[in-house]
């Protein structure tokens, strides 16, 4: 990798930190006129394994990145709810906390507004407040930069407010903005890796219940790099792709009597997909995704476990592979980051997120980092895309205050 990718990937040093604080802090203050009474950040993510399998109660493993999204916030006694990015070329938008509903506002604006709503909504004495936001998760990258809005707004209320809510419920309730307020089905993991994420980990997560178990996962320790591959193609979930396969896969589990696939152990995978025959073949593709990707989730945790942390990349590679052809989900761009990595000699390579653009991981020995990266970008130059980001990917911390 370049020094310069290198650079765009590393973790905040405290100092960084402190001043990235000061500055939104400043920017408020410029906005409103008065001084915010804290300043909060949540992380975006990369997901290591298990995609599509949070809202099929199944097990996910992601990992914060040092890439947040922060607020700076001040309550209001009025109602009134006041919003504004400096990554966006947009006024302040105003709004009343006792008249928000789905669809009255469909901007950017409506991932910190839906947290107010689903606060309010489950009986939380939330009134209004100004919010200053800033963020550097790359967006429509499959990174779940507006996972990093949700939960950095909820940390946030949950403090001035003193509402006393735990980081998973913190997540449902972000979840809950999304899928009611936003109008996207996603599952809970996002929300979750914002919240819960700790630095030098994966979140090995159980969606169904929101047990978890933080998972050491330094690759750098064994020699090898996580690399994020940002294809800059956009994607946006709430154009039906991802709620087509959510109910093909809510399909098949009806058709095989449990309340989700996540009930479909992978010994019994082939009796199972029998049973859909009648199905349509796309239902068939879906059970069979998940159901094997839920296995790749405990195939990655036993390696972990053993310390055999390179047998992690034909895992990814195998993850890939289902994910094109049995889930769809993949693009162009995605594949070929996989197939010029894996040429490259890298370890294992796999899309990541919500699909059809956005980004892929790649584990690689962190010797050969630079030289993957490099025959990534050569190949996206002879295919005549635009240049990839590459960026180290840093298990980094989860949502939290800063000042």
């Amino acid at each position: 990798m370049s020094a310069a990718s290198t650079r765009a990937g590393a973790a905040a040093a405290p100092e960084d930190e402190t001043r990235r604080a000061e500055a939104v802090a400043e920017g408020f203050r410029a906005l409103y006129g008065r001084d915010p009474e804290g300043v909060w950040a949540a992380p975006g993510r990369v997901n290591l394994i298990g995609e599509y399998t949070d809202f099929n109660d199944g097990f996910v493993m992601p990992l914060a990145l040092p890439h947040t999204a922060v607020a700076a916030v001040a309550r209001r006694e009025d109602g009134v709810l006041r919003v504004h990015s400096d990554d966006l070329p947009s006024p302040v938008t105003e709004l009343r906390v006792d008249e928000l509903t789905p669809g009255c506002d469909t901007s950017w604006a409506a991932y910190p507004a839906g947290v107010v709503y689903a606060l309010r909504t489950a009986g939380h004495a939330v009134g209004g407040a100004d919010l200053h936001l800033a963020s550097t998760v790359p967006t429509g990258a499959g990174l779940s930069s507006s996972a990093a809005l949700e939960v950095v707004t909820a940390l946030a209320l949950n403090d001035l407010y003193d509402l006393g809510l735990g980081r998973a419920e913190l997540a449902r309730l972000a979840q809950r903005a999304e899928n009611e307020f936003v109008g996207v089905p996603c599952g809970v993991m996002d929300q979750m890796a914002a919240a819960c994420c700790t630095e030098g980990h994966a979140l090995h997560l159980d969606t169904r219940d929101l047990s978890l178990r933080q998972v050491p996962f330094a690759p750098a320790d064994d020699g090898l790099a996580l690399l994020v591959v940002d294809t800059r193609v956009q994607h946006a979930l709430g154009d039906g792709a991802y709620a087509e396969r959510r109910a093909g896969c809510e399909e098949g589990a009806r058709r095989l009597g449990v309340s989700h696939l996540r009930d479909v152990p992978h010994a019994g995978l082939p009796a199972a997909l029998e049973r859909l025959a009648d199905a349509g073949e796309h239902v068939v593709r879906y059970v069979r995704h998940i159901v094997t990707d839920n296995h790749r989730v405990g195939e990655v945790i036993a390696l972990l476990d053993a310390g055999d942390v390179r047998a992690v990349g034909p895992v990814l590679t195998e993850g890939h592979h289902s994910l094109r052809d049995d889930l769809r989900v993949s693009c162009a761009e995605l594949d070929l980051v996989v197939e010029s990595a894996l040429a490259a000699g890298a370890l294992g390579a796999r899309m990541t997120g919500g699909g059809f653009g956005g980004s892929a991981v790649v584990l690689t020995e962190a010797d050969a980092a630079e030289h993957t990266g490099d025959a990534i970008r050569a190949a996206f130059a002879a295919a005549g895309h635009p240049e990839p980001r590459i960026f180290p990917a840093l298990p980094s911390a989860g949502a939290r205050r800063l000042s």
